[in-house]
């Protein structure tokens, strides 16, 4: 394994016990469970060096399954499941969180903006008035993450939709139709 996909795991090791931290504060609050894929969507991208680590990881899934029908993530099996949890994206690993960030509102005022899925609303206290610390704030795991790829790739940041995964394995032509295209021979 490259240096850059260890750094990935050791990443996303940390955000692991980090968000583990703040789920164990709202342990009354959470639904999410196995199956629960109601934020997977279709159309999430994920840095390059994310995506190459699912890739190394899992290329059984990419080579000999389908990616989940459009509308959904790719990853996710008949149940609503994730077939490469263990490597899923950083963006993942904090879905269903209480969030926090900070925004500049349309006043230009810059404000603390805060969000839960609406699984996770009720159980526990309003979100305003939570502690910071009780919420996973977003920004700087997201910066530590962009920086690395850049490092990685020369400044580009470059970012890949998780779907794609599936179509960088497939073959540009499959074998079938290769040989139903090819010209005669003309002597």
């Amino acid at each position: 394994m490259s240096d850059a996909l260890a750094w990935v795991e050791q990443f996303h090791d940390v955000v692991d016990e980090l968000a583990a931290k703040v789920a164990a504060a709202h342990d009354g609050r959470l639904r999410c469970r196995a199956g629960c894929s109601g934020c997977c969507s279709d159309d999430l991208n994920v840095f390059e060096l994310e995506a190459d680590l699912i890739a190394s990881r899992h290329p059984d899934v990419l080579e000999h399954e389908a990616p989940h029908p459009e509308g959904a993530c790719a990853f996710l099996d008949g149940e609503g499941r994730c077939r490469v949890y263990d490597v899923r994206p950083y963006v993942c690993r904090t879905q269903g969180l209480p969030l926090r960030w900070i925004e500049e509102d349309d006043d230009g005022e810059i404000v603390e903006a805060r969000d839960v899925c609406p699984l996770n609303e009720d159980g526990g206290p309003p979100l305003e008035e939570l502690r910071a610390d009780d919420l996973w704030t977003i920004g700087p795991f997201e910066e530590r993450l962009g920086e690395r790829q850049r490092a990685h790739d020369a400044g580009e940041g470059r970012r890949i939709a998780l779907r794609t995964l599936f179509r960088r394995s497939e073959p540009a032509v499959p074998p079938a139709r290769a040989a139903k295209h090819r010209l005669p021979i003309v002597r």
